[in-house]
């Protein structure tokens, strides 16, 4: 007999809304306590933020990014970032790295002075090295880097609701939004609190989040769908509480194994990584929470039609809403 991993009963009958008023509610508040500590406190904006400067640097022995980082530490220049680059054109002998140094307080750019102290650090490191070039980021390019990615987070959002809408109902998208907005709003807030470095690799985290959340509310989403045609007497909170138990096992799997993946990246994975992982974990953790305690409980309060192949006489939600 081949042995199966059961990290959840088969069958499982837990009341979700039981402590509503605490999930749920909760969830508000914790939302909008993360919108006042972003305000109050701002982010911890990287380099690609705030601005800075990038240092090309080119040598014939392989590049120590630990060695580096330990050179240009005792500088004290605040946020640096050192990455090899990798490219198949490049010579055997050909080693490269990206020294990006943030912009100082009160300078608009790096000055020549500070570049003159980083290439003697790394000259320290590695006599061979050499800069080919040096590119300044400014305080403008910076700000729409920022509006460049608050916007293409709202347009992950917005085409997360269209296509829940087309797949749904207009209840099932509010529902995902409301998740969606859960789960980044508390994924910022944690940033803020901490003072966590925000960069674009956190954008591109908050991006894989959505898309994480989503696949796992669907799938909620779906089994409702079908127990309310299967269904068709039985009131729509123990059909919320059906489909939740009937996807627990998949949900919990899912969840346990990227967690399993991420929290070894987090411990092993370096500091190069290390916020874009944390990040990742938190979403997995609040996506998944969503997709329980928060999306379902919005299509309770606004209610859905019962049978999707019947045209309804009134307002869609309405047909439905007696039978909570």
């Amino acid at each position: 007999m081949a042995f199966r991993l059961k990290l959840v009963p088969e069958t499982t009958n837990i009341d979700f809304f039981r402590w509503a008023s605490v999930t749920f509610g909760g969830s508000v508040l914790l939302v909008i306590a993360s919108i006042i500590l972003s305000v109050i406190m701002g982010l911890n904006f990287g380099i690609d933020f705030k601005g800075g400067t990038t240092i090309r640097t080119e040598s014939t022995s392989p590049v120590d990014v630990g060695a580096y980082r330990a050179a240009v530490q005792p500088l004290g220049l605040g946020d640096v970032l050192i990455s090899q680059v990798y490219d198949p054109t490049f010579r055997e002998d050909q080693h490269v790295a990206m020294v990006r140094i943030q912009a100082q307080e009160g300078d608009e750019a790096i000055t020549p002075e500070i570049i003159g102290k980083v290439e003697t650090a790394l000259k320290g490191v590695d006599p061979s090295i050499t800069f080919p070039s040096v590119e300044s980021v400014g305080p403008k390019v910076s700000g729409e880097l920022i509006w460049t990615a608050v916007l293409s987070v709202l347009a992950g959002v917005a085409a997360i609701c269209f296509y829940i809408w087309l797949r749904f109902e207009w209840q099932f998208a509010v529902g995902a939004v409301v998740a969606l907005v859960h789960d980044i709003g508390l994924t910022i807030g944690i940033f803020s609190l901490f003072q966590l470095k925000f960069d674009l690799t956190i954008i591109a985290a908050l991006l894989t989040i959505l898309g994480y959340s989503i696949n796992d509310t669907v799938v909620v989403f779906d089994r409702l769908r079908e127990n309310l045609i299967k269904y068709k007497t039985t009131p729509l909170r123990d059909l919320c509480n059906l489909s939740v138990n009937e996807t627990l096992s998949r949900t919990v799997m899912t969840s346990g194994t990227t967690l399993m993946a991420l929290t070894a990246l987090l411990v092993f994975g370096g500091d190069v990584i290390r916020g874009f992982v944390f990040a990742m974990t938190w979403g997995v953790i609040v996506g998944t929470y969503s997709s329980v305690y928060v999306a379902k409980n919005v299509v309770l309060i606004l209610g859905v039609k019962r049978d999707w192949g019947k045209k309804e006489d009134g307002p869609a939600g309405t047909q439905f809403a007696a039978g909570k």
